[in-house]
């Protein structure tokens, strides 16, 4: 039987304009605004005025409001008002990422203390419909991986250094004329937003628990146009991928970093502020989920998709996560890597295990070589931004290839033949 939802709202931007203005035309929805939160009350806006307050107890405390709905950046705040709505016992649907992937823990707590529903489509990938896909259809004992391109500013900037030749300061001015960055884009090109988002998809993916700090990360500042020159060369494409690999029976490889794309992947082709994800299954090979990750449409679309849904009472069952089966995290793994930098001071060729190639330009040098995980993650020059670090489009050896491939190697120079 449907429900019939009243609904607080937590801010007033484009996307929660957009939601007000469409479930005001949409009466098969069901649903109704009670009332809305806002911070500035002084600001015109386009709903009635009796319906805004200030007072975050008057969506709270009230107990015909059955659904809160979080729409605003403060992930501190987001927090608040999201476990208070919980365990008051309304059901909350959120966009807050950050916020998400900063408490799972403790969201997760209070989900099964209160029974009620707590939806999040909208805080991976906007209007590409991941997370429920990754409930209802994968079993993880089948899910090989999922890999993409999770943040649409980072993907645009890309863009633009890859197919027009820009800087990446010009692609970055470029992406916030566009209203594709922020004015602040930190979060974005670090490439913490992306990390949030894996920690949310591990989550669903694998029933994996843990914090975006504890996952290795790296964005697109220091990514050069000499860079973006060599892909181009090469036929490829440099795009900032988040990934989550099953290595093992039990273990999973999850990072973000750039890598190089080749014209055989189905992220090739996602451009500008697009969001592409491969799901690969050991039955279905690989599926892939493509579009628009950001902005008021893509993000209404996925958040009226929670508020639909709770009239009929879903909610994530996290059977991954409840099922007994356990997964964790591995550093155990090789990454074939490129890395560019302007002096071979800035590098130690010791950190890697061997170096396939590299070469020396005045304007920048660059190798490719093998590196273990663990050593990347500690290694001195991951935090210079004079280095830039590209995954090659085959980059995951699992230590068993390594291993055949050293005593390959010891073997021809015992016969004499390397």
């Amino acid at each position: 039987m449907q429900k019939k939802l009243t609904i607080g709202l937590f801010g007033f931007g484009i996307v929660g304009e957009g939601i007000y203005q469409v479930l005001k035309q949409t009466a098969s929805l069901n649903a109704q605004i009670k009332r809305i939160c806002i911070k500035h009350p002084e600001k015109e806006r386009n709903a009635p005025r009796e319906l805004f307050t200030t007072s975050y107890d008057d969506l709270l405390e009230d107990e015909e409001i059955n659904l809160v709905v979080e729409l605003i950046d403060d992930a501190e705040e987001a927090f608040h008002i999201v476990s208070t709505a919980l365990r008051n016992k309304k059901a909350v649907v959120s966009a807050n990422k950050k916020m998400i992937a900063e408490h799972l823990h403790e969201l997760l707590a209070l989900q099964s203390i209160s029974g009620v529903s707590f939806l999040y489509e909208a805080a991976v990938c906007g209007s590409v419909p991941v997370i429920r896909n990754l409930e209802e259809y994968y079993d993880n004992d089948l899910l090989k991986g999922i890999c993409g391109i999770v943040n649409g500013s980072t993907n645009f900037i890309l863009t633009k250094m890859n197919e027009d030749g820009q800087s990446y300061s010009e692609s970055l001015l470029e992406a916030q004329r566009a209203g594709f960055a922020e004015s602040n884009p930190e979060l974005d090109v670090s490439g913490r937003d992306a990390v949030n988002k894996l920690t949310i998809l591990l989550l669903h993916a694998y029933g994996i628990k843990t914090a975006p700090g504890k996952l290795l990360y790296r964005g697109i500042r220091s990514i050069h146009s000499a860079d973006a020159a060599l892909a181009e060369e090469k036929g490829h494409r440099v795009k900032l991928i988040a990934r989550a690999s099953k290595l093992s029976d039990d273990t999973i490889a999850a990072f973000v970093l750039p890598q190089f794309i080749d014209p055989n992947s189905q992220l090739y082709q996602v451009r500008n502020e697009y969001n592409g994800l491969v799901i690969e299954s050991k039955l279905a090979d690989k599926q892939f989920l493509y579009g628009k990750g950001a902005g008021r449409y893509p993000t209404s679309s996925a958040v009226l998709s929670d508020i639909a849904a709770l009239r009929y009472n879903y909610r994530y069952e996290y059977r991954k996560l409840l099922q007994g089966r356990t997964f964790s995290i591995s550093h155990d793994f090789y990454l074939r890597t490129y890395v560019s930098f302007n002096d071979w001071n800035e590098v130690n060729k010791w950190d890697f295990e061997w170096i396939e190639e590299f070469h020396s330009t005045e304007e920048r040098q660059y190798l490719i070589g093998v590196i273990h995980f663990e050593k990347l993650r500690e290694v001195a020059w991951l935090d210079n931004e004079a280095v830039s670090i590209i995954l090659m489009p085959d980059a995951l050896l699992e230590k068993e290839i390594i291993i055949k491939r050293s005593v390959k190697k010891l073997s021809l120079q015992l016969a004499g033949s390397y």
